[in-house]
């Protein structure tokens, strides 16, 4: 395990270099394409003859690291507790019911929509699904992964606001569309349709209570904070609040994922703002910025790589086509329309629905839910398609974001609520400002 994780570490650290060095796109979306290349590289010249050995070099190792287990059970609570820990409570009030209708309303629908969508269109491309699997793809595919666009939003001059909305929707959709996958594979499973109630109980259970513990871990650990001033101690315990959390959240089978977004907004408001001096805040953000920015980038070279055992047989390209439009589409009907019938309600500027829609990358979780889909799911199509449009997606969707920012929200009439200059970013409040570096009641 200890030559695996240097391995990655290594491959990462050299692909991040070369991007920084020669290429200069964003990390997450260069590492990922370096990756990829390099993978389909090595398949074009095993297929030559040449340098025998490194294709089947390349493949044992991403066979003996199992994705959906490293991603789920690893570096996504990491994950989104870093993103949580840097939103601002005050902005995301502002859209509390906004962020709520999208990512749990518009991860249903979309769930649905696809589903349905792929099962009567796919025949066409010369493909059979049951309607299960299909909304099983539906389930995996919905979450978004906006963490590689949120640098060309800002660089483009995107509005704060559209940035908030989507930073907070990826952050809360990940929780509910693992929790909807999980409902449908039980469903899969078992063979067996529960009933509303039922349903109603399980997503209580699964998402109500990751949001309490969530809630109850970062309030504990704001507490801690609070009572020390050692910075050192005060990183460790963030640290070890994500990772005795998580594993606290499976053994009651509670969402983790959401747990650990609650945990990071209590901790990154109330921890921040009242628990720590200016020095363990300075800390603390720093170190959780770079566990962000080293997960992520190892996550998406693993996700480049994994191309080398995912087959596309010769007759599936028609089917991955279909899957693109029809993820796309989901996400225009779910997300776009709906911001764009109501803007009095969302209160974003003109043009907001074509970002939406185009802004909703999707990643590595996508990815490890089609791998922990079993065979009798549909595995051997499902696994191939959410490899392809996780591939558009950041390639091409988070290469052109920009342009589309700028061709339809910077050129649009401003936020009819005002667009507030002074106010401090609400993806990453700022750091200091405040009164004295000793908290209060020290």
């Amino acid at each position: 395990m200890l030559d695996i994780a240097a391995i990655c570490l290594v491959v990462t650290a050299l692909l991040a270099y070369l991007n920084q060095r020669f290429v200069g796109l964003p990390t997450t979306i260069g590492v990922m394409a370096a990756a990829l290349l390099l993978s389909v590289a090595l398949i074009g010249v095993d297929l030559l003859g040449w340098l025998p050995g490194l294709r089947d070099f390349e493949a044992s190792l991403m066979a003996s690291i199992d994705f959906s287990d490293v991603l789920l059970q690893g570096m996504l609570s990491l994950l989104l507790f870093a993103g949580a820990l840097h939103i601002d409570l005050s902005e995301l009030r502002r859209y509390r019911w906004q962020i709520a209708a999208l990512a749990v309303g518009g991860t249903l629908l979309s769930t649905l929509v696809v589903g349905v969508a792929l099962w009567a269109v796919l025949p066409l491309a010369g493909w059979q699904l049951p309607l299960l699997s299909c909304l099983l793809f539906g389930a995996l595919i919905s979450p978004t992964d906006p963490i590689a666009v949120l640098g060309i939003l800002k660089s483009a001059g995107a509005p704060r606001d559209v940035e908030l909305v989507i930073a907070g929707e990826s952050l809360f959709n990940d929780g509910v569309g693992v929790v909807i996958f999980a409902l449908l594979l039980g469903i899969a499973a078992s063979g067996t349709v529960p009933t509303a109630g039922e349903v109603g109980l399980l997503l209580l259970h699964e998402a109500g209570g990751g949001l309490a513990l969530g809630l109850a871990l970062g309030w504990a650990t704001f507490v801690l904070l609070r009572s020390i001033d050692h910075y050192q101690v005060e990183v460790l315990l963030t640290l070890a609040m994500v990772a005795g959390g998580s594993s606290l959240a499976a053994h009651l089978h509670v969402s983790a994922p959401l747990a650990m977004v609650a945990a990071g907004l209590v901790v990154g408001n109330h921890g921040r703002a009242l628990g720590m001096s200016d020095k363990t805040r300075h800390h603390v953000d720093l170190f959780w910025e770079l566990i962000d920015e080293i997960l992520n980038a190892v996550l998406f070279v693993l996700i480049g790589m994994e191309v080398i055992l995912i087959s596309f047989g010769p007759g599936s390209w028609g089917a991955v086509a279909v899957a693109i439009a029809v993820t796309l589409l989901a996400r225009s009907l779910t997300v776009g329309l709906p911001v764009a019938l109501a803007p009095r309600w969302f209160k974003l500027p003109g043009g907001s629905p074509w970002v939406l829609t185009w802004g909703g990358l999707r990643g590595g979780i996508s990815v490890a839910l089609a791998l922990s889909v079993p065979e009798s799911g549909g595995r051997e199509l499902l696994v191939p398609l959410t490899y392809a449009v996780v591939v558009f997606s950041v390639l091409v969707q988070g290469l052109s974001i920009g342009k589309v920012v700028k061709a339809s929200v910077c050129q649009s009439t401003p936020n009819p609520a005002g667009d507030r200059e002074n106010r401090s970013d609400p993806v990453r409040p700022a750091t200091t400002g405040h009164p004295s570096s000793s908290r209060p009641g020290r």
